[in-house]
């Protein structure tokens, strides 16, 4: 079988992460990268042993490349997809899609007409507890959905926002630590619960004033359509940076995604259904599961298949409820989203 031929846009911290699952998916090999900064290409390329380019149009023309990674700023996203899939390239984002739901649109538009697969890097949900907990509550065991719980408390520096020249600005990120940190967390909330109909929610910049535009901690209730309530927390004003706590509360027991462990709690009992082990020497926080989600995507590519991969469009829910709780934060009402 001929392997799908992979560019990486953007050698930054996670590019590594998106070049292992590549390499190791068995489907794909690393044919370029692309960086404005002409030594980190360079790097790359000798440690992949490919091409190297500086601008991302150039290697939009090379006809051999099938695949496009995008693993830059929030900002560029959009554009570089969609000049990718008009240039007949498959596409994977990592998250978040885009800044908004306005560009998110266009991109599916493009993908659509394209004809071209469009992924985004919601990995967590390839995780053993994420997948395990989604099959128990399609097993319909534990009875109807009554409520869902996200937690994020983490930790980001003021270096962490002066080093990168694009984060913690709405114009270049796109908000904060709901569109860059929590995002995976309001992915699989709605993954697991169902859809978002609205939300009432708050922002607040409360340790970084002064060195951030965006939010630094946000609050919000979810109302799913099918009854259920969420409640999410996240900031970036803890010490350190704590694992995601994530639960939902059925009729007849609660599953709880804490310290990488998925816990059942039924009938005064408790017991660990299954467990994320890192075992990868990259950050912590963002799982082991981007090799699945590559493999998947891939494969998807090759076998044609249109339902065994996160599509392009599955990122456009966390980033409505973002929106809704921005909206809601400077109203102080309700938001409906759907």
């Amino acid at each position: 079988m001929n392997k799908l031929n992979a560019a990486i846009i953007g050698c930054g911290a996670i590019h590594d992460l998106h070049a292992d699952g590549i390499i190791n998916s068995g489907i794909g090999k690393i044919a370029a990268v692309v960086d404005i900064d002409e030594e980190k290409a360079k790097q790359a390329a000798l440690k992949y042993d490919c091409e190297y380019y500086f601008d991302y149009h150039d290697v939009l023309k090379n006809e051999d490349v099938d695949v496009i990674h995008i693993c830059t700023p929030h900002y560029l996203h959009a554009p570089m997809a969609i000049d990718a899939m008009n240039a007949q390239k498959h596409v994977l984002v990592e998250k978040p899609l885009a800044l908004n739901t306005e560009q998110a649109y266009k991109m599916i538009e493009t993908s659509d007409k394209n004809d071209v697969y469009f992924g985004i890097a919601y990995q967590n949900r390839y995780n053993n507890t994420s997948l395990k907990l989604q099959e128990v509550l399609k097993s319909g065991v534990l009875g109807k959905i009554k409520g869902l719980k996200g937690i994020v408390t983490w930790h980001r520096t003021v270096p962490y926002y002066e080093e990168s020249g694009w984060r913690g600005k709405y114009e270049t990120e796109g908000g904060g630590v709901m569109i860059n940190q929590a995002i995976h967390t309001l992915d699989l909330m709605q993954w697991f619960g169902g859809q978002v109909e609205a939300v009432k929610g708050h922002i607040d910049t409360r340790v970084l004033n002064g060195i951030i535009e965006v939010e630094d901690t946000a609050d919000a209730t979810l109302y799913f359509k099918n009854g259920a309530v969420g409640i999410f927390y996240a900031t970036n004003c803890y010490t350190t940076n704590s694992p995601v706590e994530i639960e939902v509360h059925c009729e007849n027991g609660t599953l709880s995604i804490m310290n990488n462990e998925l816990i059942l709690s039924q009938d005064g009992k408790t017991q660990c259904l299954t467990a994320d082990r890192h075992n990868s020497p990259y950050k912590s926080y963002w799982g082991v599961s981007h090799a699945k989600l590559i493999y998947h995507f891939y494969n998807s590519i090759v076998q044609q298949l249109k339902n065994d991969y996160i599509h392009g469009k599955e990122g456009v829910e966390a980033l409505k409820i973002i929106e809704g709780i921005h909206a809601s934060s400077v109203t102080g009402e309700k938001i409906f989203i759907h």
